[in-house]
């Protein structure tokens, strides 16, 4: 199996869990929103490293439901996760210890339900295993992505993905 292979399918989405060398700037608050219109949400930061621990979590276990469930309904990022975790489950692989590495997160605009954030990351973790396979992921170079978040029955998700 190629670096490639075993690199894209897990950078598609992969926004967030943090190591100890976390270096975020301070987020830039929007000047349109006042402090009596904004949500009261958790940091973006948190909210991403929580939804990377989640998403870690279904990519171990091989759980598209759980999986799926993290993005909003028609999302392009969240259909490309899920077949991408389908095909690997179809060969008998699943991603332990997967991890990214928070660089940077920039607030670009926030609403009470919707987050928009340029990101910056990279993969730091993960181990590619199945039968008679055990394979670590390569170390990606950082990656700077907009990514949105929709908050959508109590909980934000991520509705896309794209090139900042």
């Amino acid at each position: 199996m190629s670096r490639k292979t075993l690199l894209v399918p897990l950078l598609v989405a992969a926004v967030t869990t943090a190591g100890p060398a976390l270096a975020v700037p301070p987020l830039v608050e929007p000047a349109e929103i006042s402090a009596a219109e904004a949500p009261a949400s958790p940091p973006p930061v948190e909210v991403l490293r929580a939804w990377d621990a989640r998403r870690a979590d279904a990519w171990a276990r091989g759980d598209l439901a759980t999986l799926a469930s993290l993005y909003t309904p028609g999302s392009v990022a969240g259909r490309h996760d899920v077949a991408m975790l389908r095909s690997w489950s179809a060969r008998g692989l699943v991603v332990q210890r997967l991890g990214t590495q928070l660089l940077t997160v920039e607030e670009v605009a926030h609403t009470r339900s919707t987050w928009r954030l340029r990101v910056t990351d990279r993969l730091v973790g993960g181990v590619a295993e199945g039968r008679g396979v055990r394979r670590p992921l390569p170390v990606d170079g950082a990656t700077t992505r907009v990514v949105e978040l929709r908050r959508l029955h109590g909980r934000w998700l991520v509705a896309s993905v794209s090139s900042s």
